[in-house]
């Protein structure tokens, strides 16, 4: 975990310089992804902006994010914090949106929510002359493709896109996080309620990890029966529907 610290840190650093940027900004939520990605933006000495962007969020989220700031900005000089209260924001265009009966409503507002604290993490940036910092892992931006397009996955840099969330809990025990952040059930807030990733997955990430694995060594649903199977088409379901987030946006190529 030393020399994964290590080659992350190294390599953001090295980005931010090579881009000439002033600093990194990086989004807050309470989760190991956010709290794992910030302490290592932290050890790069760069200036470090951390965002809290709540949207009628759950309070166990809010507190776990303040205890992770207050964490940061306690071992590192280089950190500094933000809260923009994003509810109102997200009642006014509810409240300008027409009526709808639709079963997508509810994931479109989440998605939604996600936009907006994406917004606001680009507003600072360029106020700043930051770059955002990305939170995603790979069993979500490239096995499951759990997150919102142009919310969570509109960022500048992924330093832990290449590590399994497993992993990334590894590496949050090596950078002593808060424990009632490793503890927590992964969630990604959206809702405005308690309901986990799992609950939405309908699978563990090591379950899904574990499909992710399978798959990359070219093995089908009828290798499996049982819950294994089960998981294995969950994975499969998932990682099909959401190409059109892990693949370049298609372009018309015009024949000239």
């Amino acid at each position: 975990m030393e020399n994964i610290a290590s080659q992350i840190v190294h390599w953001i650093k090295t980005y931010a310089e090579n881009a000439r940027v002033k600093g990194l900004v990086i989004g807050v939520s309470g989760g190991v992804d956010s709290a794992v990605v910030s302490t290592l933006c932290a050890r790069t000495g760069l200036p470090t902006l951390c965002l809290e962007m709540p949207i009628h969020q759950a309070e166990s989220h809010v507190s776990r994010a303040q205890e992770h700031i207050a964490f940061l900005k306690a071992h590192y000089p280089n950190v500094s914090d933000l809260r923009t209260d994003l509810t109102p924001v997200f009642d006014q265009f509810v409240a300008q949106i027409p009526p709808t009966d639709k079963s997508t409503y509810e994931m479109a507002l989440a998605n939604t929510r996600a936009r907006l604290r994406m917004t606001t993490l680009y507003y600072f940036a360029g106020l700043e002359g930051y770059i955002v910092v990305g939170t995603g892992n790979k069993i979500e931006d490239f096995g499951v493709g759990f997150f919102t397009k142009y919310g969570d996955g509109g960022v500048d840099i992924s330093p832990i896109a290449d590590l399994m969330k497993s992993e990334v809990y590894q590496l949050g025990k090596y950078l002593q996080i808060p424990q009632s952040i490793l503890k927590a059930k992964p969630s990604d807030g959206l809702f405005g309620d308690d309901r986990s990733d799992e609950d939405q997955l309908k699978a563990s990430y090591d379950e899904l990890e574990w499909a992710m694995l399978q798959t990359d060594q070219g093995k089908k649903a009828d290798d499996f029966s049982g819950r294994e199977r089960e998981v294995f088409e969950i994975y499969t379901r998932l990682n099909r529907a959401n190409q059109h987030k892990m693949q370049p946006i298609p372009i018309c190529k015009i024949d000239k």
